[in-house]
């Protein structure tokens, strides 16, 4: 029975994606690429500091998009785990190290899935924890990118293709990519930058550490790592985007989508995301791969673009899995000939839109509440309310106090633990200021009465001896 339900539902998605794509080809075309503002700048800062394998990440990348697209017939992105991909940045993780934090993320994820946990687990996290993360990470990205990026840059150096006036270019196109919203300028600045990484590339050679970097097949290599990558992995970068991967790319992605997305017979559960979530990088980080997820803006900016359906990120799954299989070490080499002059801006991009998620803190509804709020919205049950100044007051405390932990310590856990501790700090601050009105009522009232009985006594005690003779 389940097994004709599953097939029906194939068939189903299989039906919709075509239809879509034959009634709008240029608009899902064109959709598919409305994520890679997020991916290509991540993926080419995470290559430069050798913490994946850009060819392993191309592949299973590909291979998501592609199966995402066939199960659930939407345009699912797939896309780098933040907060991992800042942390990694920032401190040049090498492969293991990053492959752990993703191995970490996704087992507890698609445990928490299995289970049916996914709900309690994302009650415990305070919106404010999870915001105060998203602001550190992007800040993070920020830093790196000014101080490993632009900052060694000279006005014409070290390169024609790579200097401030190339930066300045590139900072002056983001502002006016702002008032021109429909112009793609991640693709744009990407596309100029692969053209003078070509150029440079056939003008010298260059050691990227690969063996034979223009092999023309991929050949994977398996990545085992060890308790210290665990260790560091894991606690540094994992636990940090665990929260992250739970609100952003489990639950608030499963409620936009039957949001955003046409009339459908049946619309991906938080448990069938997170397994999604759970099974691609189980299987990838064995091999380098970039830590991988979904993510509501990714579904929100290709819908944005025209995809309507999954058949347009099989279209862009493609696309990657052919140039992973066939053209990774070419790829890798244009990736370190990218200019960072170029790169760093759009890093920085990356890094502020990531840190803009703190401006929402003044909404009663946290991410759990906003990605269920939609049905009740519609039939007037429950309306936006504001929250008040003093809880507005706790809530960027706490985010403040979750961001300088991020950054002070160079460690998103330090900034987790701090934020959570100083969050229920002030959860338990009001009870014990009732606890000692109660104290004070009891002692008052004990005093009272132990006031009238002493004066109850001292009367009969002072009542003339032999008045009752």
């Amino acid at each position: 029975m389940a097994q004709s339900t599953l097939m029906s539902h194939l068939r189903d998605v299989h039906k919709h994606n075509l239809r879509t794509l034959r009634a709008q080809p240029l608009a899902e075309i064109s959709g598919s690429l409305g994520d890679l503002g997020t991916l290509l700048p991540l993926m080419i800062s995470l290559s430069r500091t050798g913490s994946i394998d850009v060819s392993a990440t191309l592949v299973f990348s590909g291979l998501a998009n592609i199966l995402t697209g066939v199960a659930f017939g939407i345009p699912l992105p797939v896309q780098p785990m933040k907060a991992v991909a800042a942390i990694a940045i920032a401190n040049s993780y090498t492969k293991a190290e990053t492959a752990s934090a993703g191995l970490f993320v996704s087992a507890v994820v698609a445990g928490l899935a299995l289970m049916g946990l996914l709900r309690w687990a994302t009650r415990i996290v305070p919106v404010a924890v999870v915001r105060g993360i998203q602001v550190g990470a992007g800040l993070s990205l920020v830093i790196s990118a000014g101080s490993g990026m632009l900052v060694p840059l000279r006005w014409t150096g070290p390169s024609w293709a790579d200097n401030w006036l190339w930066a300045i270019a590139a900072f002056v196109g983001l502002l006016l990519s702002g008032l021109f919203r429909k112009v793609p300028y991640a693709l744009i600045v990407t596309i100029l930058g692969l053209v003078m990484a070509g150029i440079l590339m056939a003008k010298a050679d260059v050691d990227v550490g690969v063996s034979n970097p223009f092999c023309p097949f991929w050949r994977p290599t398996v990545l085992v790592p060890g308790p210290g990558d665990f260790k560091k992995g894991a606690l540094e970068a994992g636990l940090p985007q665990l929260p992250l991967t739970t609100l952003n790319s489990v639950l608030a992605v499963a409620s936009l989508a039957a949001s955003l997305t046409p009339p459908f017979p049946s619309y991906p559960s938080t448990t069938s995301i997170g397994l999604s979530v759970g099974l691609i990088n189980l299987v990838a980080m064995w091999f380098g791969a970039m830590p991988m997820c979904h993510g509501s803006g990714g579904l929100a900016g290709q819908y944005r673009f025209g995809a309507r359906s999954g058949s347009s990120i099989i279209i862009l799954g493609t696309v990657k899995l052919l140039l992973g299989l066939f053209a990774g070490g070419k790829v890798v080499v244009l990736l370190y000939r990218f200019p960072k002059s170029l790169l760093g801006i759009m890093v920085i991009a990356a890094g502020i839109e990531l840190a803009k998620v703190g401006r929402t803190l003044d909404d009663r509804m946290d991410l759990w509440n906003e990605a269920e709020r939609e049905q009740e919205d519609i039939d007037g049950r429950r309306k936006r309310k504001k929250v008040s100044d003093e809880e507005s007051g706790e809530r960027w405390a706490v985010m403040l106090v979750t961001v300088a932990g991020c950054l002070a310590f160079k460690n998103d856990a330090v900034g987790f633990i701090a934020g959570m501790i100083w969050h229920w700090g002030l959860k338990l601050s009001p009870v014990l200021e009732r606890l000692q009105r109660s104290r004070g009522n009891s002692t008052s009232k004990q005093s009272i009465t132990d006031a009238e009985s002493e004066g109850l006594l001292s009367m009969n005690n002072d009542a003339p001896e032999g008045r009752f003779d």
